[in-house]
């Protein structure tokens, strides 16, 4: 059973937390608080993150400080970010959020249908992410271990399952790319970009696995 995946919730006012649990709950994942930006980077120390929503606006390290750090981390730098604020200074100040990482910037009040359509995209890619990574280290370690024919043949149906599989997701992000590109929004453009990169990582790690990929076949890219 793979796990729930985790998004954090970065709001120092607890009614603003209290309204992203309730929209986010239909999506059926863990919720994790975080009061002020210093406690979410502390929960960013042990645990991973599908996406990340947080506030621009909040005493001490502001999101876009907290949002610098997530990004200067290894461990974190590649977790979406996804920009929320009650202020609107226009395009400069937009251009503020993606300068510092993020993959949207949803000025409040927002539409809560919204909101959680663009977290389920990052959510389902997170989920999509750890099966195949789980999947290809299963098989990493049956080719490394010398299979049998039969192990082999078992080794092959477990490669183009992955494969097939990942085609899925490519197909959905293809669709999902088409209906962004219809929009001059740069935070479309953004999430576009991002689940782009992620699904060619995951691409090169399984084409990695392929017979005759080469010594580094077994070898598979990180997927952080």
């Amino acid at each position: 059973m793979v796990q729930k995946a985790k998004i954090l919730l970065v709001d120092d006012r607890p009614e603003n937390l209290l309204a992203l649990e309730a929209i986010l709950s239909a999506l059926d994942q863990t919720l994790v608080r975080a009061s002020s930006g210093e406690e979410a980077l502390k929960a960013l120390l042990t645990d991973d993150f599908a996406v990340i929503l947080l506030d621009v606006q909040m005493p001490g390290m502001d999101g876009f400080e907290t949002a610098a750090h997530i990004k200067r981390r290894e461990r974190t730098r590649d977790i979406p970010i996804i920009f929320l604020t009650a202020i609107n200074h226009g395009p400069h100040h937009t251009f503020r959020g993606y300068a510092a990482g993020a993959v949207d910037y949803i000025s409040k009040p927002f539409d809560p249908w919204v909101l959680r359509a663009k977290v389920s995209v990052f959510v389902d890619l997170y989920m999509k992410n750890c099966q195949l990574r789980e999947q290809a280290s299963l098989l990493r370690l049956q080719l490394e271990g010398g299979q049998s024919a039969a192990g082999d043949k078992e080794s092959a149906g477990l490669l183009a399952e992955l494969s097939a599989r990942l085609a899925a997701v490519e197909e959905q992000a293809e669709a999902l790319s088409k209906q962004l590109d219809e929009s001059a929004d740069a935070a479309a453009v953004a999430t576009a970009a991002h689940l782009e990169r992620k699904l060619t990582g995951l691409r090169r790690a399984l084409d990695a696995l392929e017979p005759g990929a080469g010594s580094g076949a077994g070898q598979v890219p990180s997927q952080n």
